[in-house]
């Protein structure tokens, strides 16, 4: 299998189990080895008390990226660390893109930048995660 066919099979048998990303609308847009791009429509239910996205649900969308980029390479990986940035509110109605990609790898801990924008380009949210990696594989 070439790595681009490695991280699209990870991919699918993860979204089989991933129940939360499903419940909330998130759609995997594309997969590759180290990157994974993300999408969600912001609604009612995702608005907070001032009427803007809840940064929770900004949170689960770039944490859900994260989790397809450092899972692309058929070896189970979870969260070890991840922080996050708000930089402007997003709107009910928004469609989010959530773009992960890869700064570095090694052994068994990975390092994973995930920017969140909106439909017109601007930027909503600047993520990073750490990985690590854990016994097993998809397949």
């Amino acid at each position: 299998m070439t790595p681009h066919e490695i991280a699209q099979k990870s991919a699918d048998l993860l979204w089989a189990e991933d129940t939360t990303a499903q419940a909330h609308g998130i759609h995997v847009d594309s997969v590759g080895p180290g990157k994974a791009e993300l999408s969600m429509t912001v609604t009612k239910a995702m608005t907070n008390g001032h009427g803007i996205g809840h940064g929770g649900f900004i949170f689960l969308l770039a944490d859900t990226a994260f989790a397809y980029a450092c899972n692309s390479y058929n070896q189970r990986s979870v969260a070890q660390h991840c922080s996050i940035t708000y930089l402007k509110p997003a709107s009910e109605g928004s469609r989010l893109t959530a773009k992960a990609r890869e700064v570095r790898r090694a052994e068994r801990s990975g390092i994973y930048d995930i920017s969140v924008s909106d439909e017109s380009g601007g930027t909503i949210a600047e993520f990073r995660g750490h990985s690590r990696t854990v016994a097993g594989s998809f397949f």
